[in-house]
């Protein structure tokens, strides 16, 4: 990997792409160091949480520093393609971002900047986003004569609302402020651009403080459940909820809570 790098800070891995010569646009390679990277976190037993995040450059003639999460995915690439060559790169662009939104560890995006296209697309595989006041969200495909290739017409819709999300796909409008993300749901929360990382990393610290297999299944019960009828989610998740029972983190938990003179040493899960 050249353009993404991996960070750790505790329990929590910090993903970060630096491939700002092109302003993190995401193009094949950049799917597969993507790909590559949480690869690399997923073999690290110790993570409980992952921040994802982006860049920025320095303009050397002003000295105008540019902020980037993703701001789309490689048009110089896309330009060229045939329709099975614009499939294939559908097909790969959509198993990363399913391989992050069902990662068996929580995924914080810290959106640092543009966030367009296949870069807003990625973010919304994440569990939860955080913007900084700079950002700018949209979904421009129909302006360039393709349609979103990477979730934006099927995870837009179940975040924003049906209405919201056509708007934002038919107007091709890149322009979207991180408050419009956060006034329609597309974020969590909008900080000031300097404190974004930070408040990502406490947030994922939050996190992985807690009982790591409990929020891996409560993940997996979300997202499946979020995909089926409400009677077989139920379902799926009084099954999930008798299978922590089997784990060391649950008799710890309960003890620790239950032990009036908190005579135990400050609460650490087991992972087990």
């Amino acid at each position: 990997m050249t353009d993404v790098v991996i960070e750790k800070k505790g329990h929590v891995a910090i993903v970060k792409i630096e491939h700002m010569k092109a302003m993190n646009a995401l193009s094949t390679d950049m799917y597969a160091q993507l790909e590559e990277a949480f690869d690399e976190v997923g073999k690290m037993d110790d993570v409980y949480a992952v921040v994802l995040t982006g860049s920025s450059r320095e303009n050397p003639k002003n000295g105008k520093v540019t902020h980037s999460f993703v701001a789309g995915a490689d048009i110089a690439q896309m330009s060229t393609m045939t329709v099975e060559e614009g499939k294939a790169f559908g097909n790969d662009s959509n198993r990363v971002c399913w391989k992050i939104e069902n990662f068996k560890r929580p995924v914080i995006a810290a959106i640092n900047g543009f966030c367009l296209g296949g870069g807003c697309e990625l973010a919304m595989s994440c569990d939860i986003r955080l913007a900084s006041e700079n950002a700018l969200f949209g979904q421009p495909e129909v302006g360039l004569g393709i349609t979103p290739g990477c979730g934006g017409t099927q995870r837009l819709a179940r975040i924003v609302g049906l209405g919201k999300a056509k708007e934002l796909i038919y107007t091709a409008r890149g322009n979207y402020s991180a408050q419009d993300a956060l006034a329609m749901g597309l974020v969590n929360y909008v900080y000031p651009l300097e404190n974004l990382l930070d408040e990502a990393v406490k947030l994922a610290e939050e996190i992985a403080a807690q009982a790591p297999i409990a929020v891996a299944l409560c993940k997996e019960a979300i997202n499946v459940g979020m995909q089926t009828d409400l009677n077989s989610a139920l379902k799926l998740e009084g099954n999930i909820f008798g299978e922590c029972f089997a784990t060391e983190d649950q008799k710890y938990g309960m003890a620790y809570f239950l032990d009036k003179n908190k005579e135990k040493p400050a609460k650490e899960f087991k992972n087990k």
